[in-house]
């Protein structure tokens, strides 16, 4: 791009590593730079307006610009701007928000622990998980299993757990005792004549199978997402959870629910494991929290964990992890106002109904000739994008056609992500049904100028 010097476009080229980005495609071409937020919209520094259709990264559940969390912010800032909770040491929004949580949770859990991220939540989950093993002395039990296409962070040992080859290519992870077993993707993966839940039971015995192969006294953990977000809305099909739970149970093996994404009403009940039957251990929650307007994420444990924690912890003298950030009390004050704000506002409810809509609009779509699967739940959803309906063939490279929709929809005024050929769509929760019909228009309009360069 021919940016002018010491525009922000230029100085981003200079300075700024972006994440999630071809390093070198951007020195070409540039930043795309938003600089205001209101309601489900963002506008850029040239003035256009979009509508932000992936709620930033899956997360601002109560839209830009919300003021209540705003003045949140300012009015903790000014009492109590920081403080931490090693040592003994607490503040009122940090209690206020672990009483919420786990007064929240779908099934009995103990206690809360605050961390930053999503990432950092999950590599606390494995590290809390290996410390139960220990404190039960069965420190064989260490290893961890997760699904391919799943996503559960960044870090070292997130990014292990983590199912998609450009987080792990290069990094040299995964780590050992990570193990990663199929996908629940059933128009991709499942047989030919193979019903959902046939191919769930099939899914359920391979796991079992992978849990005998290694040594059911070696495997402390399975986690999953209620909905497999980044790695393409991957939707479980029927009976899915019912079995992979059953066959945990089987072997005492702990559940982690990763409600980064599903959390706080995206499915359209205030949990994703409420949606599809899960009764998880450990839950990791982030992003829908705080709507993002700040960095906080928070794990809930159950007894069965808590309990051989707080012994070891009571052995060696501490439970010695933490972050200078965890619970951070204007975060957390944050992340309780926009719970209140999702609980008036029946924002759950909206996800539920709005949702419905967007998925019957979303489905109108799948006569298209690119388009090979509609799939979601509540307010996520994807459209899978194919070169060759009955193949399921990509257009050239696989993620070419995804790219090439998404440019075209952002020209045409929605955000959305493509995770190869699937275009993601996760609208903050206060979206309505008119702006839905907007949004999938502008995608309808947009899949045809894909398609005519594909036929082109």
């Amino acid at each position: 791009m021919d940016a002018q010097p010491n525009s922000p476009e230029a100085r981003d080229i200079l300075y700024h590593l972006h994440a999630y980005t071809n390093a070198r495609k951007h020195q070409e071409t540039g930043p795309m730079i938003i600089e205001k937020g209101e309601g489900i919209y963002v506008e850029d520094s040239n003035g256009k307006r979009y509508i932000e259709a992936m709620a930033g990264l899956w997360s601002v559940g109560v839209g830009f610009s919300e003021q209540r969390l705003v003045d949140a912010a300012m009015r903790q800032m000014s009492k109590l701007p920081f403080y931490h909770n090693f040592g003994h040491k607490g503040h009122s929004p940090l209690i206020d928000l672990a009483e919420k949580l786990v007064k929240m949770a779908p099934v009995p859990m103990s206690k809360a622990f605050f961390t930053n991220s999503g990432s950092e939540a999950n590599d606390t989950a494995m590290k809390m998980i290996w410390y139960r093993s220990n404190a039960l002395g069965q420190p064989q039990r260490k290893k961890i299993i997760s699904r391919k296409r799943g996503y559960h962070g960044v870090t070292i040992a997130s990014a292990s757990l983590t199912g998609l080859p450009n987080n792990q290519i290069s990094f040299d992870l995964p780590i050992a005792n990570v193990l990663h077993t199929s996908s629940p993707h059933y128009w991709r993966e499942a047989l030919p004549g193979e019903s959902e839940e046939q191919f769930s039971t099939r899914l359920a015995n391979e796991l079992e199978q992978m849990i005998l192969a290694e040594g059911p006294e070696t495997i402390a953990a399975f986690f999953g997402e209620p909905v497999m977000g980044a790695g393409g809305v991957v939707v479980p099909p029927a009976g899915y959870w019912e079995k992979i739970q059953a066959v945990l149970n089987k072997y005492g093996i702990l559940l982690v629910a990763d409600e980064v994404i599903c959390g706080f009403g995206r499915t359209g009940e205030m949990f994703g494991s409420q949606t599809f039957g899960m009764k998880p251990d450990i839950m990791v929650m982030s992003k829908q929290i705080s709507s993002s307007y700040l960095p906080i994420s928070a794990l809930l444990i159950n007894d069965r964990v808590f309990e051989p924690l707080a012994d070891e912890s009571n052995r060696i003298g501490t439970f010695g992890h933490g972050f200078t950030g965890g619970g951070h009390p204007v975060a957390a004050a944050v992340a309780l106002e926009n719970l209140n704000i999702i609980e008036e506002r029946d924002l759950v409810s909206n996800a539920r109904e709005v949702g419905a809509h967007m998925q019957k609009r979303l489905r109108e779509l799948a006569s298209h000739e690119l388009v090979g699967e509609v799939r979601g739940i509540g307010l996520i959803a994807a459209v899978e994008l194919v070169a060759d309906k009955a193949t399921k063939a990509p257009w050239g490279q696989p993620g070419a056609l995804g790219g090439l929709a998404n440019g075209l929809l952002q020209q045409n005024g929605v955000i959305s992500r493509n995770m190869g050929d699937a275009l993601a769509f996760c609208p903050p929760l206060i979206i309505t049904k008119e702006q839905v019909d907007t949004l999938v228009d502008a995608l309808k309009v947009s899949l045809d100028a894909a398609a005519a360069q594909v036929r082109g």
